[in-house]
């Protein structure tokens, strides 16, 4: 959990990740009451934003009360709930497909798809945390 937070200093990046890493909490945070969203992923694309841009935010995300243990859970190793790894790699294929449909070049169909096979790939290989929150 305590990692080294390495601060941006290009102003226009650290502002972009910072408007990144809010919009990902304003979108996990909904996820928790929506369950079309995932919360986990989100929660952890705000952390790697603010891991990058603001250790004052970083550190309010992991360790808040009720948002920290979504961050921690995934930074330690203990693994991600299969809510999320549902949710994660459903939206990621709707998401892919839709994208698949509109694009009718057959190079970028091929990268999405490729890109999406391997991220679901590696979502599958981390740990399911055994509890659900």
């Amino acid at each position: 959990m305590a990692r080294d937070v390495e601060e941006n200093r290009n102003l226009l990046i650290r502002c972009a990740l910072l408007t990144v890493g809010w919009l990902c909490v304003a979108l996990g945070v909904i996820g928790i009451f929506l369950p079309v969203l995932p919360t986990t992923p989100f929660l952890l694309l705000a952390a790697a934003c603010f891991v990058r841009s603001s250790r004052r935010f970083y550190l309010w995300l992991v360790l808040h009360p009720r948002l920290g243990p979504w961050v921690r859970d995934y930074l330690e190793g203990q693994g991600i709930p299969l809510k999320a790894k549902v949710y994660s790699i459903a939206l990621m294929w709707f998401s892919i497909a839709l994208s698949c449909y509109l694009v009718p070049l057959f190079w970028a169909r091929a990268f999405m798809l490729t890109s999406a096979l391997l991220v679901s790939i590696y979502i599958l290989k981390q740990k399911t945390l055994p509890n659900p929150r």
